[in-house]
């Protein structure tokens, strides 16, 4: 997570996820700074697990698909802790990030490593439904020699 200065009369500092590191750090129960200058500072976490779901698999290949696939990552404000916020969870589906979002949770996309974008679409591949078949819609005729949509006449 990253905390940047900003220098507007409204906020002073913005926090959003920065990175994804592929190795877990070696003492992963510590958060710590990772990098830091006068305009940042970097805060290392203890990693989370991408957990996949077989619900998403359509929302896991839009993403994979995309130009940019991404993980997204969700964190919440905590006054209490030291940094203020916390990592919560991590998802490749475009479907759940947007759930968070339309919850309202702080939601940041990072760019997916090319080995766990092999891994998800993979999955997704694996357990994707095929599309439903498309029921004809019914149209009826009607005394006129026309046929309308829905049934029943058109009176005239």
């Amino acid at each position: 997570m990253e905390r940047r200065v900003l220098h507007n009369k409204w906020a002073d500092h913005a926090w959003e996820a920065k990175a994804l590191l592929p190795e877990a750090p070696q003492n992963p129960s510590g958060i710590r700074v990772f990098a830091e200058s006068a305009a940042a500072t970097q805060w290392l976490f203890p990693p989370l697990e991408l957990t996949l779901f077989t619900d998403e698999a359509e929302n896991y290949l839009l993403n994979v698909t995309a130009q940019e696939p991404r993980i997204f990552v969700m964190w919440r404000p905590d006054d209490e802790a030291d940094p203020p916020v916390r990592p919560m969870q991590i998802s490749a589906s475009y479907g759940e990030a947007a759930r968070w979002m339309d919850s309202g949770e702080k939601v940041d996309g990072l760019p997916m490593p090319s080995d766990v974008r092999d891994w998800v679409e993979a999955f997704a591949r694996r357990f994707q439904k095929a599309p439903e078949p498309r029921r004809q819609k019914r149209f009826a005729r009607t005394g006129d020699g026309n046929t309308h949509y829905g049934g029943g006449g058109h009176g005239g």
